[in-house]
């Protein structure tokens, strides 16, 4: 099982209150605002490079994930359901019980080093925000970036963060050696639905100036437009006024994803709709009555706007010369991964 590398404890002897990893992990607590009333469960991992199984719709294979749980609380992520691995609940526990791999750099380092490694692109962000606000106080991105640089090991980061920044330093380094690329997450700009469902994130035109940044910095960064919320995002004045403002942050590229509602996410995001949003409730379970995405039809008619928004807005026509930056020592790699598309 692919979280045994967490289970601190024998198979069956952990006590039945606690998370499986708890017996040896040390738990925190701070008393400052960001961190108010969230745990930090910090754990020695037994591996850090983790394979995506074969049936994930991923462009990826290989992922790094420092953090499990997310402090930017977004109602909707996909990502609530691996909480339940670990005897946590995929609600309020995924948002304020946040398990921290202290020696991620140190086992970075180690199997990017070992011989049956292959240097393949490294993904990460993928599951959980590796620039989320706990990343501020534990500085486990920066170990894993030097490693990644040294061994000259590609690698991209998906983020809702503009923490990301704090480590230009690094990323440029190892721009240099190696492929490097991100993608900041926005998938609306409008400040109400941003307050209400992803309450523990910077502010979206926050997202899309580190965008401009990175690209400024030789960088290459895209936008991907997710999610895009049925009846709360999905208009034609709104999407334009979102696709605009990407547009004018410099972004590589564009890739719209539908809101898709996986098993964990599905339940506490529909909790919240019929609180906030009773009307929709209907006409959601008409979406998404049939699984965890949109129809087809649907997801096709809004990329396919997103896409001509693009065009005529000219998404990807500013990108600095910079931003196509070639590594002075371009290691042999696979083909490039595609965009991460989740349609």
């Amino acid at each position: 099982m692919r979280w045994d590398n967490l289970r601190l404890t024998a198979p069956g002897g952990a006590d039945p209150t606690e998370p499986l990893f708890a017996r040896g992990a040390v738990t925190r607590t701070f008393d400052t605002p960001d961190f108010r009333g969230m745990t930090f469960y910090e754990i020695r991992a037994r591996s850090i490079i983790n394979r995506v199984p074969g049936a994930s719709r991923v462009p990826f294979d290989y992922t790094i994930n420092p953090y499990r749980g997310c402090g930017h609380r977004c109602v909707y992520c996909f990502a609530r359901k691996t909480h339940e691995y670990l005897d946590l609940n995929s609600g309020a526990d995924f948002d304020s019980k946040i398990v921290v791999k202290v020696n991620a750099a140190e086992l970075a380092r180690k199997e990017l080093a070992a011989p049956r490694w292959g240097g393949h692109h490294v993904a990460m962000g993928t599951n959980v925000d590796c620039y989320q606000r706990a990343e501020g106080r534990y500085r486990l991105m920066r170990g894993i970036l030097a490693a990644l640089r040294d061994a000259a090991n590609p690698f991209s980061i998906l983020t809702k963060g503009t923490l990301i920044l704090r480590d230009l330093d690094l990323l440029t380094e190892a721009a240099d050696v190696t492929d490097v690329s991100a993608n900041v997450s926005v998938g609306f700009v409008d400040e109400e639905v941003w307050r209400a469902v992803e309450p523990g994130t910077p502010n979206p035109r926050r997202r899309l100036e580190t965008c401009a940044t990175l690209n400024d910095n030789g960088i290459a960064c895209g936008v991907l437009m997710a999610p895009i919320l049925p009846y709360l995002t999905d208009s034609p004045a709104q999407l334009e006024r979102t696709v605009k403002e990407i547009a004018a942050a410099r972004a590589t590229h564009i890739a719209p994803i539908v809101l898709h509602l996986r098993p964990g996410a599905r339940e506490w995001w529909l909790s919240w709709l019929s609180r906030e949003h009773p009307r929709l409730v209907p006409r959601y379970l008409e979406l998404y009555g049939r699984g965890a995405y949109a129809p087809k039809s649907y997801q096709q008619r809004i990329t396919g706007l997103v896409k001509e928004l693009a065009e005529r807005h000219g998404v990807g026509r500013a990108t600095p010369a910079m931003a196509r930056r070639v590594p002075r020592h371009r290691p042999a790699l696979p083909e490039e991964p595609e965009q991460l598309r989740l349609l």
